[in-house]
């Protein structure tokens, strides 16, 4: 469907869209220590830009959670300044993985890693808005959950007391509304009925401030050479969560259905990576903080009847409208109703479903993702989804080894004299680096065995290891006098087995063969010669 036919519906989810995302960007933006203008300069111009160069015609964008869990410790060091170059540099690593076809990179990060992180970051949100609602100062650089702690000791009477009733009375209004009035932006409405009810009763709690009555002008970021190299890993950081969360969430809008039943639409990984990589870059340049796709308003495009990006366009333009137009009452929100919202966000993030699907799989998955959520709380976001591809890894070798088996056969068919001297062995599954030591040993224990018969025909997997541990076992069991056979080399790993030397560790070229039946014959000769010899 072309923007002719779908313009009506269009236009309508990119105002739904807009009206939702208001809150959320101005949250966004105060809570990683920016400020609500950034965050909300980052929903128009990367929002617009993301909508008409990515790779999903519903995928939405702005800044988002796993942002603000990067963004706030790199504010603390090196101030608000840094962000708009650190939008850039990100930017420009996106966009190099969606130039150079790594889009798809993301299908490879488990489920229980990935839902692990959704579970640290969801906390990690929630403990960053504390300092919010017990309207105190957080301590930047510091720990999530212990800045959490200290800024909930640190508060005091009459001010706390306001803030806690603002956000309490924020999630119960957004709760109801959520279930009772679906079609209502559920966190705007408890946004302004905070907002009302603090300016009627005169409350002296903490507001967002003055905010510009208009979009600043492009320019680029000023920085300083010897800065380049400490904000080198904070740029590597961003720009992988922003490609995942991106790549995640056009991946999941892609399997939605609007209100009409019909899907979305595909997606091009690579230029949704593209596209989000253009909008962080765009938004650096006007003093905004890097963006991605954001799959909680993703999803509200998508269950408004978006068919095409003109939805995430107008989306953009009533943001932009917001700012010329209501930036003064903007301006009066107070920051305890922010941080309710963000909670509530915060607590949706999570699935009690899949967390009990996860719960219930697996004890290796289970264990992968509850490390992933520990560690992403307790230390970092990119030591949390490296430890939990580590992990998932490790996890994943180690049953795949499980699966690889050596078995002893007996001869089908008529038993010959001497046939108690001829051993088969048949390898099953992988023979790779996590399975060759095991499978090496048991073939080398054998004893009172003249010829040794190693079909290959069922092996699915060889690696250089295992190509390796093929040859160590050939030489062992010759240098012990046993003749070795191999039977059923497969086509996909003969120039394997040949390069790294195993045929050339057999006895003689002919040891090779096709057919079990004459494998056994040629060892039964072997057994009559050792056999005539003695006698």
């Amino acid at each position: 469907m072309g923007i002719r036919q779908s313009w009506r519906v269009d236009l309508l989810a990119g105002i739904t869209v807009g009206i939702v995302a208001l809150p959320l960007a101005l949250a966004f933006g105060v809570s990683s220590g920016v400020g609500a203008e950034a965050g909300l300069i980052t929903a128009i111009v990367a929002g617009l830009v993301a909508a008409v160069m990515g790779g999903s015609p519903v995928q939405v964008s702005g800044p988002t959670g796993a942002m603000v869990v990067v963004l706030a410790p790199v504010v603390a060091v090196h101030g608000t300044g840094s962000v708009a170059l650190l939008s850039l540099m990100a930017g420009l690593l996106v966009c190099m993985l969606g130039i150079s076809g790594l889009g798809r990179a993301v299908a490879f990060i488990p489920w229980p890693v990935v839902e692990g992180f959704t579970l640290g970051i969801a906390a990690i949100i929630f403990l960053q808005q504390v300092p919010l609602a017990t309207g105190t100062s957080g301590i930047p650089g510091h720990n999530t959950l212990l800045a959490a702690v200290e800024a909930a000791s640190g508060a005091v009477a009459p001010t706390v007391l306001l803030t806690l009733a603002l956000v309490a009375g924020v999630a119960v209004v957004m709760v109801l509304v959520q279930r009772l009035f679906r079609a209502l932006p559920a966190s705007l409405l408890a946004v302004l009925l905070a907002t009302t009810a603090a300016e009627l009763l005169q409350l002296e709690i903490p507001r967002i401030g003055p905010l510009p009555h208009s979009l600043p002008s492009p320019t680029l970021p000023a920085f300083d050479p010897a800065s380049l190299g400490s904000l080198a890993m904070p740029a590597v950081a961003i720009a992988v969560l922003a490609s995942i969360e991106s790549l995640l969430s056009a991946r999941v809008a892609a399997g939605m259905t609007g209100p009409d039943g019909a899907p979305s639409g595909a997606y091009s990984p690579d230029r949704e990576l593209t596209g989000q990589g253009l909008a962080s870059i765009a938004a650096g340049l006007f003093g905004g903080m890097p963006a991605t796709g954001a799959i909680a308003r993703t999803a509200v495009n998508v269950r408004s009847g978006a068919k095409t990006r003109m939805a995430a366009a107008v989306h953009a333009v009533v943001l932009l409208g917001i700012v010329y137009l209501a930036s003064g009452m903007v301006s009066r929100i107070p920051l305890a109703a922010l941080g309710g919202v963000l909670m509530v966000t915060a607590a949706r993030m999570v699935s009690r479903r899949t967390v009990a699907a996860i719960l219930r799989s697996t004890r290796s998955d289970a264990a992968v993702f509850i490390l992933t959520a520990i560690v992403t709380v307790a230390f970092d976001l990119i030591v949390a989804i490296q430890i939990g591809l580590a992990a998932a890894a490790l996890f994943t070798l180690r049953k795949f080894a499980s699966l690889s088996s050596v078995e002893r056969e007996e001869i089908s068919g008529p038993s010959s004299e001497g046939d108690e001297h001829i051993a088969i062995f048949r390898l099953d599954g992988a023979m790779f680096f996590g399975a060759a030591e095991r499978i090496l040993q048991e073939i080398s224990q054998v004893k009172d065995v003249q010829v040794a018969i190693i079909r290959l025909s069922q092996l699915r997997m060889l690696d250089a290891t295992g190509a390796h541990a093929l040859v160590e076992v050939i030489s062992a069991l010759e240098l012990r006098g046993i003749t070795v056979l191999l039977k059923g080399v497969r086509p996909d790993h003969l120039a394997l087995v040949t390069n790294v030397g195993v045929i050339r560790s057999l006895r003689h070229h002919k040891h090779l063969f096709e057919d079990l039946a004459a494998a056994v014959e040629h060892a039964r000769s072997h057994v009559r010669r050792n056999a005539a010899y003695r006698l």
